[in-house]
């Protein structure tokens, strides 16, 4: 494995994680568990993030601490994505989101792009891209490759399940993105869903599967 994937060994994420793939799991209780999730995953994919000194004044007296350094950007990838914005959000407030709408070709399985909303010009120094289900890896990799384009010099990947396969895609065009994953499961099956996987995390959020 690469020196830039990161699968958790968090047993919180683990115990979620099956919750999550379970079969019986209602969309409510689903949101839930991907809000959950997202928090804990983001947790361990930003504690590298830099940090400058401030002055801070408390109830006892004054005291030396510490604020974020860079600016980030939030890009979820529509629309399972979505799910994975709120928690995060609710640690770092003040989080650009971006939104990042590609879906699925089924017949030829390559992303296609069909929504895209951006500042003109990125005034973040990180973009945190946010998706649930790392399969081929396609989405993952165009919506990179798009950031790149707009001028994004960092890039973290988040999601919560990826296949080896959607792992290698990245890999081979994006080296130099960090892959962080609640779990990496076996295989992609013959239409491009993730085994043992959880189903369609769209579907599964919003209801509609």
């Amino acid at each position: 494995m690469s020196d830039n994937i990161f699968a958790s060994k968090h047993p919180l994420v683990a115990h979620k994680l099956t919750l999550l793939r379970d079969v019986e799991t209602k969309p409510k209780k689903f949101r839930e568990l991907v809000r959950e999730l997202a928090i804990l995953l983001c947790y361990e994919a930003t504690t590298d993030l830099e940090v400058e000194e401030i002055g801070v004044v408390t109830p006892m007296g004054q005291t030396k601490g510490q604020r974020l350094k860079s600016d980030i950007g939030l890009v979820p990838v529509l629309r399972a994505g979505l799910g994975m914005v709120e928690g995060i959000w609710e640690m770092m407030p003040g989080a650009e989101v971006w939104h990042i709408g590609l879906k699925r070709d089924e017949r030829t399985l390559q992303p296609m792009q069909y929504y895209a909303n951006k500042p003109v010009q990125p005034r973040v120094q990180l973009c945190l891209v946010l998706d649930p289900m790392l399969a081929t890896g396609g989405s993952a990799s165009a919506t990179c490759s798009l950031l790149k384009e707009w001028g994004v010099a960092k890039i973290k990947y988040i999601g919560l399940i990826a296949a080896p396969e959607g792992i290698r895609k990245m890999q081979k065009d994006h080296p130099d993105v960090p892959i962080h994953i609640g779990a990496i499961d076996s295989h992609l099956n013959d239409i491009a869903y993730i085994v043992p996987g959880l189903g369609d995390a769209g579907d599964r959020q919003f209801g509609t599967g």
